[in-house]
């Protein structure tokens, strides 16, 4: 499939221009770049979202094969192109696994026959016929992502296109789903085209990457080669480039073995990570005691068919510190977060501490509710009492340049999520909740997200951060409680519980071992030499 010359302009911003790409058959593309550039634009162009549904113009054209389908609606793309958006369970239309798998080939009036051979074939080529007759609401947010790609992969699409399809999921689900993915591409010889953030993840599949610089252009090449160039990398090719490795690795096997021959680099001085307490009690502004959760429980569903999200769970969250919330999907850690804000929401247990829980949801979007982004800031710094521009600076710290004449609902999903954190860290709560605070940020974004969220601690807030990124919580916490069914499994220093968990250490505690986390650790190490 190619794209030929094609520009698009949105609410007067000119998101792409000319660009030309082809993917080719059996080929995995990376589509990578800064937060809001228009990663999400370039995939829509593919399966006609954009512009039929975006709005906007587009110029030049969509082949496939030697046809030009640019007039053709999405509708008439559909078995062409499969797309699978950046939240897999708002695209589902059916109540069951099957069902699902199903309604797609319904609407291109396919016979019932090649409808039942295509979806068993589906369910064994994602490893999920076990699932076939379950509840869509009830799987977890790995096993979402695979009924989603194969509800499209039923109809025999020629290229899929996935919208950061990992964002959402544990390291575990994570891999389990990229896995799928390069066995499509080699065993099925699909086409697939990913847009993703969390680049340590997908770089080791990618056949090339797609970049956008965030001029409308766009740079496309192997791996290595536009990553040498790109602001954009992630911590193993910055490991890479900080210790001179040629060329640059892309997977931690290549980087371990790169290491071998490095020089030496000397321990890691004892730093705050690696100690029982990041800041000893009293060594910043009270701005609250935090919290202590005692015998958290939490359920969901009728009295007959009960789900327990939490099981009599406790939790400490001291002022002047970050904690973060860890676990495979579905452990609880949203639970959790909402329970310590909302007594409604406690079957059992009980929170004190600090008053005031300034919580962002993983749906972040549902707290605007203004028609501009100018109107949203404002009226934040009025109800968080704060001086006028405050929102305003904070947006700008993590995705710079948004318009505020722009509508709230036109961001992509990255800056919209930028926008709700300075809405809610502008007000300075006494204890911040994050729920999956990273989804759509690229690198400097949270970068500058971790740096926010360190200078409240050290004004004595207490900061509580859900997530599966696990290089930003490596970055960010100075705890680590690790969730699993509805109990705390583990909890302590975060130099210590991720690197002794395979799943959540990060891209440098698996290359050089423990105590590293990070490569700043790197960096200030070799300074010191």
């Amino acid at each position: 499939m190619q794209l030929r010359a094609v520009g698009v302009e949105l609410a007067g911003n000119r998101v792409l221009r000319d660009v030309d790409l082809a993917v080719e058959e059996g080929e995995l593309l990376l589509v990578a770049g800064r937060t809001g550039v228009g990663k999400s634009t370039l995939l829509g162009t593919f399966n006609g979202l954009v512009p039929w549904f975006t709005g906007g113009t587009m110029s030049g054209g969509v082949w496939l094969g030697d046809v030009d389908i640019t007039a053709r609606p999405p509708r008439e793309r559909a078995a062409d192109v499969g797309y699978v958006g950046q939240d897999p369970s708002a695209g589902f239309v059916t109540d069951t696994v099957e069902e699902e798998l199903a309604y797609g080939m319904e609407q291109l009036g396919l016979d019932p026959p090649t409808m039942r051979r295509r979806v068993e074939e589906t369910l064994d080529l994602l490893g999920v016929a076990d699932l076939r007759g379950r509840d869509l609401r009830t799987l977890s947010g790995g096993q979402q992502q695979r009924v989603a790609i194969g509800s499209v992969l039923t109809m025999h699409p020629r290229l899929l296109v996935l919208d950061e399809p990992t964002s959402a999921l544990d390291p575990t689900a994570a891999e389990d789903v990229l896995a799928t993915l390069a066995r499509l591409v080699h065993d099925v010889g699909l086409a697939v085209v990913v847009a993703e953030h969390r680049l340590e993840r997908v770089v080791p599949f990618a056949d090339r990457v797609c970049l956008l610089p965030g001029d409308g252009t766009v740079v496309v090449g192997p791996p290595a080669e536009v990553l040498a160039a790109s602001p954009v990398v992630p911590p193993i090719v910055e490991l890479g480039r900080v210790a001179g490795w040629s060329p640059l690795p892309l997977s931690v096997r290549d980087a371990r073995r790169a290491a071998r021959h490095a020089s030496p680099i000397p321990p890691v001085p004892p730093t705050s990570q690696d100690q029982e307490f990041c800041r000893a009690p009293g060594n910043t502004p009270a701005a609250g005691e935090g919290l202590a959760a005692r015998g958290l429980r939490v359920t969901y569903g009728s009295a007959g068919r009960q789900t327990v999200a939490l099981r009599d769970v406790d939790v400490d969250l001291p002022a002047g510190a970050v904690t973060a919330v860890m676990g495979r999907n579905g452990s609880g850690k949203s639970s959790l977060l909402w329970a310590l804000r909302e007594p409604a929401r406690r079957a059992a247990g009980s929170v004190s501490g600090s008053v005031g829980v300034g919580l962002v949801p993983q749906t972040a979007a549902d707290l605007l509710y203004l028609e501009t982004v100018g109107e949203e800031c404002t009226a934040a710094d009025r109800d968080a009492a704060a001086a006028a521009g405050t929102t305003r600076a904070l947006l700008d710290r993590l995705v710079p340049g948004v318009d505020d004449r722009v509508h709230p609902r036109d961001l992509s999903e990255g800056q919209r999520l930028a926008l709700v954190l300075a809405v809610v860290l502008a007000a300075a709560p006494a204890v911040v909740a994050l729920d999956e605070p990273t989804r759509g940020l690229d690198y400097p974004a949270k970068r500058a997200l971790t740096e926010v969220l360190l200078a409240m601690a050290a004004e004595g807030r207490a900061v509580v951060v859900a997530s599966h990124d696990v290089e930003f919580v490596a970055e960010v916490a100075d705890r680590v409680i690790v969730l699993s069914d509805g109990e705390v499994v583990s909890s302590g220093p975060t130099g210590e519980v991720l690197a002794q968990s395979p799943a959540f250490a990060p891209q440098v505690a698996k290359i050089l071992g423990p105590p590293w986390l990070t490569v700043e650790q790197v960096v200030a190490a070799r300074e010191q030499r």
